[in-house]
Protein backbone atom coordinates (compact mmCIF):
# COMPACT_ATOMS: atom_id res chain seq x y z
CA UNK A 1 0.00 0.00 0.00
CA UNK A 2 1.38 3.12 -0.86
CA UNK A 3 1.53 6.08 1.68
CA UNK A 4 0.87 9.51 1.02
CA UNK A 5 3.25 12.31 0.84
CA UNK A 6 2.80 15.88 1.00
CA UNK A 7 4.69 18.97 0.07
CA UNK A 8 3.09 21.57 1.50
CA UNK A 9 0.05 20.10 1.72
CA UNK A 10 0.34 18.77 -2.01
CA UNK A 11 0.10 15.36 -3.05
CA UNK A 12 1.78 13.24 -5.01
CA UNK A 13 1.89 15.04 -9.01
CA UNK A 14 1.62 18.45 -7.89
CA UNK A 15 3.62 20.71 -9.76
CA UNK A 16 6.52 23.25 -8.47
CA UNK A 17 9.21 22.57 -6.01
CA UNK A 18 8.51 24.17 -2.63
CA UNK A 19 11.54 24.69 -0.20
CA UNK A 20 9.96 22.93 2.57
CA UNK A 21 8.95 19.35 3.15
CA UNK A 22 6.23 18.03 5.00
CA UNK A 23 6.16 13.93 4.74
CA UNK A 24 4.35 11.56 6.88
CA UNK A 25 7.36 9.07 6.11
CA UNK A 26 7.34 5.32 7.42
CA UNK A 27 10.22 5.34 10.60
CA UNK A 28 12.53 3.42 8.61
CA UNK A 29 12.64 6.27 6.26
CA UNK A 30 13.14 8.68 9.35
CA UNK A 31 15.70 6.71 10.34
CA UNK A 32 17.76 7.05 7.31
CA UNK A 33 16.91 10.56 7.13
CA UNK A 34 19.01 10.93 10.09
CA UNK A 35 21.41 8.71 8.75
CA UNK A 36 21.84 11.40 6.05
CA UNK A 37 21.00 14.69 7.40
CA UNK A 38 19.53 17.37 5.06
CA UNK A 39 16.73 18.07 3.15
CA UNK A 40 17.50 16.94 -0.46
CA UNK A 41 18.47 13.79 0.88
CA UNK A 42 15.32 13.38 2.95
CA UNK A 43 13.03 13.82 0.20
CA UNK A 44 15.40 11.53 -2.36
CA UNK A 45 15.37 8.69 0.06
CA UNK A 46 11.33 8.59 1.24
CA UNK A 47 10.70 9.24 -2.44
CA UNK A 48 13.10 6.42 -3.82
CA UNK A 49 12.18 4.50 -0.81
CA UNK A 50 8.51 4.92 0.11
CA UNK A 51 6.54 6.86 -2.89
CA UNK A 52 5.78 5.44 -6.35
CA UNK A 53 9.85 5.28 -7.61
CA UNK A 54 9.65 2.11 -5.68
CA UNK A 55 8.05 0.94 -8.64
CA UNK A 56 10.31 1.88 -11.45
CA UNK A 57 13.85 0.35 -12.15
CA UNK A 58 17.05 0.96 -10.21
CA UNK A 59 18.59 3.10 -12.74
CA UNK A 60 15.33 5.24 -13.71
CA UNK A 61 15.08 5.46 -9.76
CA UNK A 62 18.47 6.93 -9.34
CA UNK A 63 18.66 9.06 -12.12
CA UNK A 64 15.31 10.75 -10.37
CA UNK A 65 16.75 10.66 -7.29
CA UNK A 66 19.79 12.86 -8.17
CA UNK A 67 17.49 15.64 -10.33
CA UNK A 68 15.32 15.88 -6.94
CA UNK A 69 18.39 16.55 -4.80
CA UNK A 70 19.06 19.05 -7.16
CA UNK A 71 15.56 20.58 -7.51
CA UNK A 72 15.12 20.69 -4.07
CA UNK A 73 18.62 21.87 -2.34
CA UNK A 74 17.97 25.01 -5.23
CA UNK A 75 14.78 25.92 -3.94
CA UNK A 76 16.05 25.27 -0.36
CA UNK A 77 18.73 28.52 -1.34
CA UNK A 78 15.58 30.50 -2.47
CA UNK A 79 13.72 30.32 0.58
CA UNK A 80 17.54 31.01 2.45
CA UNK A 81 17.64 33.89 0.57
CA UNK A 82 14.42 35.62 2.67
CA UNK A 83 16.21 34.30 6.22
CA UNK A 84 17.53 37.43 7.28
CA UNK A 85 15.39 38.22 9.86
CA UNK A 86 17.95 38.47 12.91
CA UNK A 87 20.68 40.32 14.21
CA UNK A 88 23.94 40.28 12.03
CA UNK A 89 27.18 41.54 13.44
CA UNK A 90 30.33 43.15 11.14
CA UNK A 91 33.54 44.79 11.85
CA UNK A 92 35.35 46.79 8.58
CA UNK A 93 38.23 49.54 8.23
CA UNK A 94 37.01 52.27 6.75
CA UNK A 95 38.46 56.30 5.74
CA UNK A 96 37.71 57.26 8.89
CA UNK A 97 39.02 53.98 11.15
CA UNK A 98 37.90 50.78 11.88
CA UNK A 99 33.72 50.75 12.19
CA UNK A 100 31.40 47.98 14.21
CA UNK A 101 28.25 47.39 13.45
CA UNK A 102 25.03 45.15 14.67
CA UNK A 103 22.13 45.19 12.51
CA UNK A 104 18.64 44.25 13.77
CA UNK A 105 16.92 43.02 10.48
CA UNK A 106 12.89 42.43 10.13
CA UNK A 107 11.70 40.92 7.24
CA UNK A 108 7.91 40.92 5.74
CA UNK A 109 6.48 40.21 2.26
CA UNK A 110 9.93 41.31 0.87
CA UNK A 111 10.05 44.63 2.39
CA UNK A 112 13.24 45.25 5.38
CA UNK A 113 13.12 46.90 8.77
CA UNK A 114 15.26 47.43 11.69
CA UNK A 115 17.82 49.11 12.77
CA UNK A 116 21.83 49.71 12.70
CA UNK A 117 23.97 50.27 15.51
CA UNK A 118 27.17 51.54 14.46
CA UNK A 119 30.55 52.27 16.72
CA UNK A 120 33.83 53.47 16.28
CA UNK A 121 36.35 54.10 18.59
CA UNK A 122 33.73 53.34 21.60
CA UNK A 123 31.23 56.23 20.03
CA UNK A 124 27.81 54.46 19.17
CA UNK A 125 25.09 55.74 17.13
CA UNK A 126 22.07 54.25 16.14
CA UNK A 127 19.87 54.78 12.90
CA UNK A 128 16.58 53.40 11.39
CA UNK A 129 16.79 51.65 8.29
CA UNK A 130 15.31 52.63 5.39
CA UNK A 131 13.96 51.52 2.02
CA UNK A 132 14.98 48.13 2.93
CA UNK A 133 13.94 45.49 0.07
CA UNK A 134 14.51 41.53 0.21
CA UNK A 135 14.28 39.62 -3.50
CA UNK A 136 15.48 36.22 -3.49
CA UNK A 137 18.93 36.17 -1.49
CA UNK A 138 19.56 39.77 -2.34
CA UNK A 139 19.00 42.59 0.37
CA UNK A 140 19.61 46.36 0.17
CA UNK A 141 18.82 49.52 2.46
CA UNK A 142 19.42 52.47 3.28
CA UNK A 143 20.93 54.08 6.24
CA UNK A 144 20.48 58.21 7.26
CA UNK A 145 23.46 59.95 8.54
CA UNK A 146 23.38 63.52 8.90
CA UNK A 147 25.78 65.26 7.80
CA UNK A 148 26.88 68.91 9.22
CA UNK A 149 22.59 69.81 8.98
CA UNK A 150 22.62 67.57 5.70
CA UNK A 151 21.11 64.04 4.87
CA UNK A 152 24.05 61.53 3.90
CA UNK A 153 23.17 58.26 2.74
CA UNK A 154 24.87 54.93 2.92
CA UNK A 155 23.46 52.70 0.84
CA UNK A 156 23.79 48.75 0.97
CA UNK A 157 23.48 45.93 -1.06
CA UNK A 158 24.09 42.59 -0.13
CA UNK A 159 23.99 38.61 -0.69
CA UNK A 160 23.01 36.08 1.75
CA UNK A 161 25.63 32.99 2.13
CA UNK A 162 24.83 30.54 4.81
CA UNK A 163 25.36 32.51 8.19
CA UNK A 164 27.17 35.55 6.40
CA UNK A 165 25.43 38.71 4.41
CA UNK A 166 28.38 40.03 1.61
CA UNK A 167 27.91 43.65 1.47
CA UNK A 168 28.97 46.51 -0.52
CA UNK A 169 28.55 49.89 1.31
CA UNK A 170 28.47 52.49 -0.50
CA UNK A 171 28.57 56.14 1.25
CA UNK A 172 26.97 58.66 -1.31
CA UNK A 173 29.37 58.87 -3.67
CA UNK A 174 32.06 59.74 -1.34
CA UNK A 175 33.97 55.86 -0.56
CA UNK A 176 32.99 52.61 -0.95
CA UNK A 177 33.62 49.66 1.42
CA UNK A 178 33.03 45.73 1.34
CA UNK A 179 32.72 43.62 3.95
CA UNK A 180 30.57 40.57 5.75
CA UNK A 181 28.50 40.18 8.44
CA UNK A 182 28.03 37.05 10.43
CA UNK A 183 24.89 35.77 11.85
CA UNK A 184 24.36 36.28 15.63
CA UNK A 185 20.86 35.88 16.91
CA UNK A 186 17.99 34.17 14.64
CA UNK A 187 14.37 36.56 14.06
CA UNK A 188 13.21 38.48 16.56
CA UNK A 189 9.47 38.27 17.89
CA UNK A 190 6.55 39.73 16.69
CA UNK A 191 6.38 41.88 19.50
CA UNK A 192 9.97 43.16 19.06
CA UNK A 193 9.09 43.71 15.57
CA UNK A 194 6.41 45.69 16.50
CA UNK A 195 8.08 47.98 18.45
CA UNK A 196 11.11 48.74 15.93
CA UNK A 197 8.53 49.14 12.57
CA UNK A 198 6.65 51.98 14.94
CA UNK A 199 10.06 53.30 15.88
CA UNK A 200 10.92 53.14 12.13
CA UNK A 201 7.89 55.15 11.19
CA UNK A 202 8.28 58.02 13.43
CA UNK A 203 11.79 58.12 12.47
CA UNK A 204 10.54 58.00 8.50
CA UNK A 205 8.71 60.96 9.39
CA UNK A 206 10.88 63.21 10.87
CA UNK A 207 13.31 62.44 8.11
CA UNK A 208 10.87 63.31 5.54
CA UNK A 209 10.25 66.67 7.08
CA UNK A 210 13.78 67.08 6.64
CA UNK A 211 14.10 66.41 2.36
CA UNK A 212 14.23 70.24 1.56
CA UNK A 213 17.57 70.06 3.35
CA UNK A 214 19.02 68.20 0.16
CA UNK A 215 20.40 64.45 -0.08
CA UNK A 216 24.21 64.00 -1.10
CA UNK A 217 23.18 60.31 -2.12
CA UNK A 218 21.15 61.39 -5.12
CA UNK A 219 21.99 60.71 -8.54
CA UNK A 220 24.62 62.63 -10.28
CA UNK A 221 23.97 64.54 -13.00
CA UNK A 222 26.54 66.21 -15.04
CA UNK A 223 26.55 69.63 -16.84
CA UNK A 224 28.10 70.86 -20.66
CA UNK A 225 30.67 72.50 -18.47
CA UNK A 226 31.91 69.35 -16.42
CA UNK A 227 34.84 69.12 -18.13
CA UNK A 228 38.51 68.71 -17.33
CA UNK A 229 40.42 71.82 -17.36
CA UNK A 230 43.49 70.01 -17.60
CA UNK A 231 45.24 66.24 -18.95
CA UNK A 232 46.43 63.66 -16.36
CA UNK A 233 49.50 64.21 -14.89
CA UNK A 234 52.53 61.98 -16.02
CA UNK A 235 52.46 58.90 -13.67
CA UNK A 236 55.50 59.51 -11.84
CA UNK A 237 54.78 63.07 -10.74
CA UNK A 238 54.61 62.30 -7.26
CA UNK A 239 58.00 59.48 -7.45
CA UNK A 240 61.07 60.10 -5.31
CA UNK A 241 63.96 61.20 -7.50
CA UNK A 242 67.03 60.70 -6.05
CA UNK A 243 68.98 62.85 -8.61
CA UNK A 244 67.84 66.29 -7.56
CA UNK A 245 67.50 67.92 -4.17
CA UNK A 246 65.33 67.59 -1.60
CA UNK A 247 62.49 69.58 0.62
CA UNK A 248 62.34 69.09 4.47
CA UNK A 249 58.97 68.26 6.28
CA UNK A 250 58.89 68.68 9.80
CA UNK A 251 55.87 68.56 12.65
CA UNK A 252 55.72 71.99 14.50
CA UNK A 253 53.70 72.42 17.95
CA UNK A 254 52.05 75.61 18.69
CA UNK A 255 50.22 77.32 21.59
CA UNK A 256 46.33 77.87 20.06
CA UNK A 257 44.83 80.77 21.62
CA UNK A 258 41.75 80.31 19.69
CA UNK A 259 41.37 76.50 21.14
CA UNK A 260 43.48 77.02 24.60
CA UNK A 261 45.77 74.13 23.88
CA UNK A 262 49.26 73.08 22.16
CA UNK A 263 48.48 72.11 18.49
CA UNK A 264 50.03 70.95 15.18
CA UNK A 265 51.16 71.28 11.80
CA UNK A 266 53.12 69.77 9.29
CA UNK A 267 55.26 71.67 7.53
CA UNK A 268 57.44 71.53 4.18
CA UNK A 269 60.37 73.99 3.33
CA UNK A 270 61.34 73.78 -0.51
CA UNK A 271 65.21 72.57 -1.79
CA UNK A 272 67.58 75.17 -0.26
CA UNK A 273 65.27 76.86 1.95
CA UNK A 274 67.28 80.08 3.51
CA UNK A 275 66.05 83.15 5.64
CA UNK A 276 68.01 85.35 3.09
CA UNK A 277 64.87 85.09 1.01
CA UNK A 278 61.93 85.27 1.46
CA UNK A 279 58.78 82.58 0.12
CA UNK A 280 55.05 82.46 -0.50
CA UNK A 281 52.93 80.24 1.69
CA UNK A 282 50.08 78.02 0.25
CA UNK A 283 47.45 76.39 3.20
CA UNK A 284 46.33 73.28 2.54
CA UNK A 285 43.89 71.74 4.47
CA UNK A 286 42.51 68.64 5.01
CA UNK A 287 38.91 66.33 5.14
CA UNK A 288 36.58 65.71 8.16
CA UNK A 289 38.39 62.23 8.49
CA UNK A 290 41.80 63.31 8.51
CA UNK A 291 44.50 65.51 9.96
CA UNK A 292 47.35 67.32 9.85
CA UNK A 293 49.25 64.26 7.89
CA UNK A 294 46.46 63.17 5.49
CA UNK A 295 47.69 65.92 2.80
CA UNK A 296 51.21 64.02 3.21
CA UNK A 297 49.82 60.49 3.00
CA UNK A 298 47.46 61.09 -0.11
CA UNK A 299 49.78 62.99 -2.40
CA UNK A 300 53.48 63.28 -0.40
CA UNK A 301 53.52 66.90 -0.95
CA UNK A 302 57.20 67.25 -0.04
CA UNK A 303 57.72 64.60 -3.22
CA UNK A 304 55.86 66.51 -6.02
CA UNK A 305 56.46 69.70 -5.21
CA UNK A 306 60.43 68.83 -4.88
CA UNK A 307 60.09 67.41 -8.52
CA UNK A 308 57.78 70.28 -9.96
CA UNK A 309 60.64 72.80 -8.28
CA UNK A 310 63.10 71.16 -9.80
CA UNK A 311 61.90 71.13 -13.26
CA UNK A 312 61.35 74.39 -12.78
CA UNK A 313 57.04 74.27 -13.29
CA UNK A 314 56.40 75.50 -9.56
CA UNK A 315 58.16 78.77 -7.85
CA UNK A 316 59.54 77.76 -4.43
CA UNK A 317 57.08 77.81 -1.41
CA UNK A 318 56.23 76.83 2.06
CA UNK A 319 53.13 74.57 2.09
CA UNK A 320 51.93 74.46 5.83
CA UNK A 321 49.13 71.46 6.71
CA UNK A 322 47.64 72.14 9.92
CA UNK A 323 45.21 70.43 11.42
CA UNK A 324 41.55 71.68 10.77
CA UNK A 325 40.10 70.42 13.42
CA UNK A 326 39.71 73.28 16.09
CA UNK A 327 39.05 71.52 19.43
CA UNK A 328 41.16 70.21 22.01
CA UNK A 329 40.93 66.53 21.54
CA UNK A 330 41.32 67.47 17.27
CA UNK A 331 42.32 63.62 16.56
CA UNK A 332 40.38 62.15 14.24
CA UNK A 333 38.59 59.70 16.12
CA UNK A 334 35.02 58.32 16.80
CA UNK A 335 32.45 60.17 15.38
CA UNK A 336 34.36 62.56 13.31
CA UNK A 337 30.63 64.05 11.73
CA UNK A 338 30.28 65.40 15.46
CA UNK A 339 33.49 67.61 15.27
CA UNK A 340 31.82 69.39 12.01
CA UNK A 341 31.72 72.89 14.14
CA UNK A 342 35.28 73.12 14.83
CA UNK A 343 36.24 73.13 11.23
CA UNK A 344 34.04 76.24 11.22
CA UNK A 345 36.07 77.17 14.73
CA UNK A 346 39.30 76.74 12.47
CA UNK A 347 38.93 79.89 10.72
CA UNK A 348 40.13 81.83 13.92
CA UNK A 349 42.71 79.40 14.84
CA UNK A 350 44.26 79.52 11.45
CA UNK A 351 43.79 83.41 11.23
CA UNK A 352 45.04 84.28 14.68
CA UNK A 353 47.54 81.34 15.41
CA UNK A 354 48.61 79.64 12.60
CA UNK A 355 49.70 82.37 10.23
CA UNK A 356 51.19 84.47 12.96
CA UNK A 357 53.21 81.36 13.51
CA UNK A 358 54.62 80.54 10.70
CA UNK A 359 55.57 84.27 9.80
CA UNK A 360 57.37 84.16 13.19
CA UNK A 361 59.18 80.99 12.56
CA UNK A 362 59.86 81.29 8.87
CA UNK A 363 61.25 83.70 6.42
CA UNK A 364 58.28 84.60 4.71
CA UNK A 365 56.16 87.11 2.64
CA UNK A 366 53.46 88.46 4.50
CA UNK A 367 51.48 90.19 1.77
CA UNK A 368 48.49 88.57 0.52
CA UNK A 369 49.45 88.20 -2.96
CA UNK A 370 51.92 85.60 -1.58
CA UNK A 371 49.23 83.51 0.40
CA UNK A 372 47.16 80.90 -0.85
CA UNK A 373 44.84 78.33 0.86
CA UNK A 374 43.05 75.46 -0.60
CA UNK A 375 42.15 71.94 0.64
CA UNK A 376 39.85 68.61 -0.14
CA UNK A 377 36.46 67.88 0.52
CA UNK A 378 35.65 69.52 4.37
CA UNK A 379 39.56 71.38 3.58
CA UNK A 380 37.98 72.47 0.49
CA UNK A 381 34.93 74.23 2.08
CA UNK A 382 37.48 75.57 4.58
CA UNK A 383 39.45 77.10 1.84
CA UNK A 384 36.16 78.91 -0.26
CA UNK A 385 35.07 80.21 3.23
CA UNK A 386 37.67 81.72 4.84
CA UNK A 387 39.68 82.65 2.08
CA UNK A 388 36.67 84.45 -0.60
CA UNK A 389 35.60 85.81 2.93
CA UNK A 390 39.25 87.25 3.93
CA UNK A 391 40.50 88.17 0.20
CA UNK A 392 42.57 90.99 2.55
CA UNK A 393 44.30 87.60 3.46
CA UNK A 394 44.36 85.53 0.62
CA UNK A 395 45.11 85.97 -3.30
CA UNK A 396 44.85 82.30 -4.72
CA UNK A 397 42.22 79.83 -3.53
CA UNK A 398 41.50 76.41 -4.02
CA UNK A 399 38.34 74.33 -3.35
CA UNK A 400 38.62 70.61 -4.23
CA UNK A 401 35.62 68.43 -3.92
CA UNK A 402 34.57 70.93 -1.39
CA UNK A 403 32.23 69.35 1.32
CA UNK A 404 28.49 70.60 2.19
CA UNK A 405 30.24 72.61 4.47
CA UNK A 406 30.90 75.17 1.53
CA UNK A 407 28.84 78.47 2.26
CA UNK A 408 26.65 79.78 -0.82
CA UNK A 409 28.88 81.76 -3.12
CA UNK A 410 26.91 84.65 -2.36
CA UNK A 411 27.23 84.93 1.18
CA UNK A 412 30.80 84.74 0.69
CA UNK A 413 31.06 87.14 -2.44
CA UNK A 414 29.23 90.17 -1.21
CA UNK A 415 31.06 92.52 -3.65
CA UNK A 416 31.78 90.43 -7.29
CA UNK A 417 33.30 93.88 -8.65
CA UNK A 418 35.51 93.33 -5.88
CA UNK A 419 36.56 90.20 -5.88
CA UNK A 420 37.53 90.17 -9.65
CA UNK A 421 40.53 92.90 -8.60
CA UNK A 422 41.53 90.72 -5.67
CA UNK A 423 41.78 87.18 -6.60
CA UNK A 424 44.74 86.02 -8.49
CA UNK A 425 43.44 82.42 -8.85
CA UNK A 426 40.40 80.79 -7.88
CA UNK A 427 40.06 77.30 -9.04
CA UNK A 428 37.11 74.52 -7.74
CA UNK A 429 37.30 71.14 -9.26
CA UNK A 430 35.45 67.68 -8.35
CA UNK A 431 35.51 64.04 -10.09
CA UNK A 432 32.22 63.33 -12.25
CA UNK A 433 32.11 60.32 -9.87
CA UNK A 434 32.00 62.42 -6.75
CA UNK A 435 28.20 62.34 -5.29
CA UNK A 436 28.98 65.98 -3.76
CA UNK A 437 30.09 67.26 -7.25
CA UNK A 438 26.28 69.43 -6.84
CA UNK A 439 28.03 71.83 -4.43
CA UNK A 440 30.87 72.78 -6.40
CA UNK A 441 28.89 72.84 -9.62
CA UNK A 442 26.38 75.11 -8.25
CA UNK A 443 29.11 77.46 -6.85
CA UNK A 444 30.81 77.31 -10.21
CA UNK A 445 27.25 78.73 -11.82
CA UNK A 446 27.42 81.56 -9.67
CA UNK A 447 30.68 82.68 -10.79
CA UNK A 448 30.11 82.10 -14.46
CA UNK A 449 26.93 83.78 -13.49
CA UNK A 450 28.80 87.07 -12.12
CA UNK A 451 31.55 87.41 -14.42
CA UNK A 452 34.27 86.30 -11.86
CA UNK A 453 37.08 84.60 -13.20
CA UNK A 454 38.40 81.01 -12.04
CA UNK A 455 38.97 77.64 -13.38
CA UNK A 456 36.36 74.66 -13.36
CA UNK A 457 37.97 71.13 -13.43
CA UNK A 458 36.05 68.04 -13.48
CA UNK A 459 37.72 64.84 -14.11
CA UNK A 460 37.16 61.18 -13.89
CA UNK A 461 37.65 60.28 -10.50
CA UNK A 462 35.58 60.14 -7.63
CA UNK A 463 35.33 61.78 -4.01
CA UNK A 464 39.20 60.18 -3.20
CA UNK A 465 42.85 60.65 -2.95
CA UNK A 466 43.77 60.56 -7.04
CA UNK A 467 41.32 63.71 -7.31
CA UNK A 468 42.82 65.85 -4.77
CA UNK A 469 46.64 64.17 -5.20
CA UNK A 470 46.03 65.27 -9.00
CA UNK A 471 44.82 68.46 -8.62
CA UNK A 472 47.39 69.77 -6.20
CA UNK A 473 49.75 69.23 -8.93
CA UNK A 474 47.83 71.21 -11.28
CA UNK A 475 47.06 74.04 -8.79
CA UNK A 476 50.67 74.42 -7.58
CA UNK A 477 51.77 75.68 -10.79
CA UNK A 478 49.50 78.33 -10.90
CA UNK A 479 50.42 80.09 -7.70
CA UNK A 480 52.17 83.03 -6.99
CA UNK A 481 53.25 84.11 -10.57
Amino acid sequence: MLMKTHIIGAPWGATGWPGVLRADCCNRCARREQQLGGLAQHFAIHFLRCGPARFMSVKTRMQLVLKLIVAIAGAACVTHGSDIAGQWRAEFDTQIGVQKYLFMFQVSSNVLTGTAVSEIEGVKRETQLREGKVSDDTISFVEPLDFNGVELQIKYTGRLQSNQIQFRREVGDVAVEEFNATRVLPALTNTAVTNVQAGSNTNAARLEQRRGRGTLGRQIELRPDDKPAFGEPPPDFNKRRNDIPHGKLEIVEYDSKTVGTRRKMQVYTPPGYSNAKKYPVLYLLHGIGGDETEWQRYATVDVLLDNLIADGKAVPMIVVMPNGRAQKDDRPVGNVFASAPAFETFEFDLLNDVIPVIELRYSVHTNRESRAIAGLSMGGGQSLNFGLKHLDKFAWIGGFSSAPNTKPPAELIHDPEDAKQKLKLLLLSCGNKDGLIRISQEFHGYLKEKGIQHIWHVDGNGHDPTHWRNTLYHFVQLLFR
